[in-house]
C-alpha cells in the first residue's frame, strides 16, 4: 500500500498536529517526506515525537522505514525525481495557452492535497449555524477571504469579514466565543499581524482557527486546528491563487447543497430586502 493510501485510511483519527503533517506531505509528495525529521518538524511547526507517532499510525516501524518506502515508490515510477520535482520553466508556445495549462495543474494539485474527510469536516463546521464565522486574508489574499464571506453571508447568519485596519480587530475578537471559527487566508509573504490575531482568537477567545495557506505554511498554522495548503507556484513571477479559489468555490457550493432548504429561504429573504438600486438620471 502506498503512503498516500495509508494516509487516507487513517484520516479520521489524525490529531490537529498530524493533519498539518498530512497536508505538508500531500502538497509536496513524496519529497517532503524525504527531508530530515528535524527539518520536517520545523517546516510544519510540529515536533519529532509527533512525526514519529504519525509514521507509526501509518504502519511503519520508524521514520527511516517510512523514508525507505517513499524511495521505493519513486524507483517504481516512470519518471525520475528530477522530472517530478521540476520547478520554474519558461513559457512554451502561446503564452495564454501555457499559462492556463499551468493553472489547471495547480487546480488538480489542490484537490490532491486536500482529503475528502478534511474537506467535509471543514465545510460541515462552516455550515454550523451555532458557530459564528470570522474571515480575513492578507494584502492580496483577502480577495479570497472576501469571496468566501460574501457567499457564506447569503447562506447563513453571523458571518463577519474583518477589515484591514488592525485597530478595529479588538471589536471582532470580543465577539468571538468558544467554537466560533476564524478563517485566515495567508500566502507568502506572510503577515505577522495575522499570526498575532490567530493566537489571540485561539488562546484568548477559544475560537477555532482555520488556515488556507501554501506548502511553506504560514506561521498562523501554529494556532490552527485545520490547515488547507494550496499549491501556488506557477513557475512565473506571480504566485497563482487559482487552486485556492477553486477550493473555496467547492466549499461554498457544498454548504449550499447540504443546507439548501435553509439557504433558499435566506436567499429569498435577502433578495426581498435588497434596496432599489435603479440609478436616477444625472443632472448633466
Amino acid at each position: 500500500m502506498q503512503v498516500l493510501e495509508r494516509i487516507a485510511a487513517i484520516e479520521p483519527e489524525l490529531t490537529a498536529a498530524e493533519r498539518k503533517l498530512r497536508t505538508a506531505l500531500l502538497l509536496d509528495y513524496p519529497f517532503a517526506g524525504l527531508d530530515t525529521i528535524q527539518s520536517l518538524a520545523a517546516k510544519t511547526q510540529t515536533s519529532s515525537p509527533t512525526i514519529s507517532r504519525f509514521v507509526t499510525k501509518l504502519g511503519f516501524g520508524g521514520y527511516q522505514e517510512f523514508q525507505r518506502h517513499l524511495i521505493e515508490e519513486l524507483k517504481e515510477g516512470n519518471r525520475s525525481p528530477l522530472d517530478l520535482h521540476e520547478r520554474e520553466r519558461p513559457m512554451q508556445g502561446e503564452f495564454l495557452d501555457d499559462f492556463v495549462a499551468r493553472a489547471e495543474n495547480i487546480v488538480r494539485a489542490s484537490t490532491a492535497a486536500t482529503s475528502h474527510a478534511q474537506f467535509a469536516r471543514i465545510t460541515d463546521m462552516l455550515a454550523d449555524p451555532k458557530r459564528s464565522i470570522h474571515v480575513i486574508g492578507g494584502r492580496i489574499s483577502d480577495a479570497i477571504a472576501l469571496y468566501l464571506s460574501r457567499h457564506l453571508r447569503q447562506m447563513r447568519p453571523n458571518v463577519f469579514h474583518l477589515p484591514a485596519d488592525t485597530e478595529i480587530w479588538p471589536e471582532y475578537l470580543l465577539r468571538m466565543r468558544p467554537r466560533d471559527i476564524l478563517f485566515v487566508v495567508d500566502f507568502r509573504r506572510y503577515q505577522p499581524s495575522l499570526t498575532e490575531l490567530a493566537q489571540r482568537a485561539s488562546e484568548g477567545r477559544g475560537a477555532k482557527v482555520f488556515l488556507m495557506t501554501d506548502k511553506w505554511l504560514s506561521p498562523v498554522s501554529r494556532h490552527a486546528s485545520e490547515v488547507v495548503a494550496a499549491p501556488i507556484d506557477s513557475g512565473t513571477v506571480w504566485d497563482s491563487y487559482s487552486g485556492a479559489l477553486v477550493l473555496v468555490e467547492a466549499m461554498v457550493t457544498r454548504i449550499a447543497e447540504e443546507t439548501w432548504d435553509d439557504t433558499r429561504k435566506r436567499i429569498e429573504s435577502w433578495d426581498a430586502m435588497r434596496l432599489d438600486t435603479k440609478e436616477t438620471p444625472n443632472d448633466t
